[in-house]
C-alpha cells in the first residue's frame, strides 16, 4: 500500500480512500477491468464510493500516467495498471485480455520508425494480438 500512496504523491494526486481503493482494485487485479467492474467489486466494502467517482478516478489516473486505457472494442473501456510497454492480445470468444512482454523491445523499434517516416511525435501507442485463448480452444 506504501508503494501505492508513493506512487499517487508523485504523480501530484491527492491520496484519497477511493483513490486509493481503485488503484489497489487495480494493481492487485490484472485482469484488465472496466470501469463498472471495478465499481462491482468495491462496493460492498466502499458502499458511498459511486460508479461516477470511479470513472473521475481513473481518468485521473490515466491522465498522470499510472494506468492506461484499453479499448478492445467493447462498450466501454478497460484499464491496466501496468504501463510499461508491452502487448495485449485478446481472446475474441470470451475476451479475456493477456499482457505480452517480448524480450526485444519491438514496440519501440516499430515507434521509432513510425515516428521518422511520418514526422510524427508520438506519445503513447498500444498494439493488440487477437485470438483464441487456450481455455476457449478447449471448448
Amino acid at each position: 500500500m506504501k508503494v501505492l500512496i508513493e506512487n499517487l504523491k508523485t504523480n501530484n494526486l491527492k491520496v484519497t480512500p477511493q483513490r486509493l481503493t481503485i488503484y489497489n482494485y487495480l494493481y492487485h487485479n490484472h485482469i484488465h477491468p472496466s470501469a463498472e467492474t471495478i465499481y462491482n467489486n468495491i462496493k460492498e466494502q466502499n458502499p458511498t464510493i459511486s460508479l461516477a467517482t470511479v470513472y473521475k478516478t481513473l481518468k485521473s489516473l490515466k491522465d498522470s500516467g499510472l494506468v492506461q486505457e484499453i479499448n478492445v472494442g467493447e462498450d466501454s473501456f478497460r484499464y491496466d495498471v501496468q504501463i510499461t510497454p508491452h502487448y495485449h492480445i485478446i481472446c475474441n470468444k470470451c475476451n479475456k485480455i493477456v499482457d505480452y512482454f517480448p524480450q526485444t523491445n519491438l514496440l519501440e523499434t516499430i515507434k521509432d520508425i513510425i515516428s521518422n517516416e511520418t514526422k510524427f511525435e508520438l506519445t503513447s501507442s498500444q498494439m493488440y494480438f487477437y485470438g483464441t485463448c487456450e481455455e476457449c480452444s478447449k471448448k
